[in-house]
C-alpha cells in the first residue's frame, strides 16, 4: 500500500509540475517544431496505436514509455524500417540496444533517422533547379537508464539528443523523457502507467543558410554579408497516461489497454487497443486513435485516419529468460497518402 501511495504522489507532483506547459494547448497547436520526436518507429507497439504505456516492457519501450526498459532480463536489440507516408519519400530508419547493470538497472541507446532522399536544389533566379540536390536528415539519439525499484514500481529517464540539418543549416538540440510503471493484481494483470516526454529547451537553425550576399547601395562596387536570425521553437511535449489489464487464459492473454494524450501543441488523443497472445509465440493487434475532428475531412489536423494494426511471430531460444528471435510487422491509416509499413526484427537473451 505504501508503494502505491508513493506512486500517486509522484503522479500528482509531474501533473503540476507541467500543468502550465499544457494549458491552452487549442491556442498553440501547429506551433512546435522537432515534430519526428512524436513518430513511433517500432513495429510492434505501432500496431496498436502505441497505447501500452502501462505495460509496454523491453527496447520498444523507448518511444511509449521509458519505464518499461526496466524489464529488460539481460540483453536486447531491435532494428525497424518505414517508408513514412510510402508515397513521400521518406525513409525511417530505427536500431536500439538495452542491456541489464547490476540487479535492478538498465541500460539502453537508440538511433532513430529520417532521410528525405534528394530534393532539388532552387535559387530566386533559378527557381527551376538545375544546380544540384540537396538532403535534409533527422537524427534523434536516445541514451536511457531504467531501474526496477520493487516488485510494482518501475522508473525510467531518457535523454534525446536532436539533430535536423540540410546543406547549409541546421539544429541541434536536447529533450527528456521521464516514465513510471505501477503493476498490480494478484496475478499481477493490472497496469498503470504515465510517461512525460519530450520536455527541453528551444531549438534554433543556424548556418551559412542564413547568410546573404547583398549590394551596397552607396559604393556600386561594394559588397556586404547580411545574417538574418532564425526563429527559435519549441519542442512538442507530452504527458501520456495509460492502464492496462491481462486476461489471462490457459494458452492464450488478451491485454486490453487504454491511454490519454496530453499534447502541448497539437489536439489531445484518446487511444484504445487489444493485443491477444497465442503461447508467447503468435501476437495480433489493433488499436484506433481518436482526436477532435478526425473523421472530418475539411476540420481534421492529421494526416491519420486512426486505426492501426500489427502482427508479431516470436522464435523461442531459451524458455527460462524468455529468450528468442521477434519479426514485428504494423500497419497504419492515413489519408492522402498510401497506408504506413513498418517492419521489424528484435532479438533477447
Amino acid at each position: 500500500m505504501k508503494s502505491l501511495y508513493r506512486i500517486l504522489i509522484l503522479v500528482v507532483i509531474t501533473s503540476l509540475a507541467v500543468s502550465s506547459v499544457f494549458a491552452g494547448n487549442r491556442d498553440r497547436a501547429g506551433e512546435a517544431g522537432a515534430s519526428e520526436l512524436l513518430i513511433n518507429p517500432w513495429a510492434g507497439s505501432s500496431g496498436w496505436g502505441g497505447v501500452n504505456v502501462a505495460g509496454i516492457h523491453g527496447i520498444e519501450s523507448f518511444y511509449s514509455n521509458i519505464a518499461g526498459l526496466a524489464f529488460v532480463n539481460k540483453l536486447e536489440a531491435s532494428v525497424s524500417n518505414a517508408q513514412w507516408f510510402r508515397n513521400s519519400g521518406i525513409n525511417l530508419y530505427n536500431a536500439g540496444a538495452a542491456a541489464r547493470i547490476g540487479e535492478s538497472g538498465v541500460l539502453a541507446m537508440n538511433l532513430m533517422s529520417l532521410n528525405f532522399g534528394e530534393i532539388e536544389i532552387t535559387q530566386v533566379d533559378k527557381p527551376e533547379g538545375g544546380i544540384g540536390t540537396f538532403s535534409p536528415r533527422y537524427m534523434v539519439i536516445g541514451l536511457a537508464y531504467a531501474k526496477e525499484f520493487s516488485n510494482s514500481i518501475y522508473a525510467g529517464v531518457q535523454l534525446k539528443l536532436i539533430n535536423e540539418s540540410i546543406s547549409d543549416a541546421g539544429a541541434n538540440g536536447v529533450a527528456f523523457d521521464a516514465g513510471i510503471q505501477y503493476v498490480t493484481g494478484d496475478d499481477e494483470n493490472v497496469h498503470f502507467g504515465i510517461t512525460l516526454k519530450n520536455i527541453g529547451p528551444k531549438l534554433q537553425y543556424s548556418g551559412d543558410g542564413f547568410s546573404i550576399r547583398v549590394k551596397d547601395f552607396e559604393n556600386i562596387d561594394g559588397e556586404y554579408t547580411l545574417v538574418q536570425r532564425g526563429s527559435s521553437f519549441e519542442l512538442p511535449t507530452q504527458l501520456i497516461i495509460g492502464g492496462a489489464y491481462d486476461i489471462l487464459m490457459e494458452s492464450m492473454k488478451l491485454k486490453l489497454a487504454g491511454s490519454f494524450v496530453s499534447n502541448s501543441f497539437s489536439r489531445d488523443q484518446v487511444v484504445g487497443g487489444a493485443e491477444l497472445s497465442y503461447h508467447d509465440i503468435f501476437f495480433l493487434r489493433g488499436g484506433y486513435t481518436y482526436e477532435a475532428d478526425i473523421t472530418n475531412s475539411d476540420s481534421r489536423a492529421t494526416a491519420f485516419t486512426g486505426p492501426s494494426a500489427g502482427v508479431s511471430i516470436k522464435v523461442p531460444t531459451n524458455k527460462e529468460t524468455n529468450g528468442g528471435f521477434t519479426f514485428d510487422f504494423s500497419y497504419r491509416s492515413t489519408v492522402n497518402f498510401k497506408p504506413i509499413y513498418t517492419y521489424g526484427i528484435g532479438m533477447k537473451f
